[in-house]
């Protein structure tokens, strides 16, 4: 079997679109070639950092970039981790799937807890919550992308 090129896209590729690519990474070297990107650039968010490297993943050298920034590379599989991105997918040439598979916003779910009085703790168990599920869907690739 080739080695699976894959595209995680988000919004703005800062946390969501950054760990599934470095779960992918760290999870099926050699099976999988992943990238990520967003419909915008947000920049690379410290706290999915922060969780990731907790959980052995280190994504601190990833860098955060829009479609456009990808040349003109050609994917297997383009999926989209968060609503906005799956409604402005653009189309992309060739035998490219686009699959969606949304994960909740940890930066979105984190000014929900600071609003009700959370702390650093609090803020960061949200991540922490999105990073884990991220990592067990990550974990079922490529499989879970057969019949797509």
């Amino acid at each position: 079997m080739s080695t699976l090129r894959i595209l995680f896209l988000c919004t703005g590729n800062s946390c969501r679109s950054q760990m599934a690519e470095g779960w992918a990474r760290h999870l099926h070297p050699g099976k999988l070639q992943a990238h990520s990107a967003g419909i915008e650039k947000h920049g690379l968010d410290v706290r999915a950092v922060t969780v990731m490297a907790e959980a052995g993943v280190d994504i601190s050298m990833q860098r955060s970039k829009t479609i456009e920034e990808l040349d003109d590379r050609r994917f297997d599989y383009v999926i989209t981790v968060c609503d906005h991105a799956h409604e402005s997918c653009p189309l992309f040439p060739g035998t490219t799937t686009v699959v969606h598979v949304g994960f909740a916003d940890p930066p979105r779910l984190a000014r929900e807890v600071a609003e009700h009085g959370g702390d650093e703790h609090q803020i960061l168990a949200c991540y922490r919550r999105v990073r884990d599920e991220i990592g067990e869907w990550a974990a079922t690739l490529p499989g879970s992308l057969s019949g797509r």
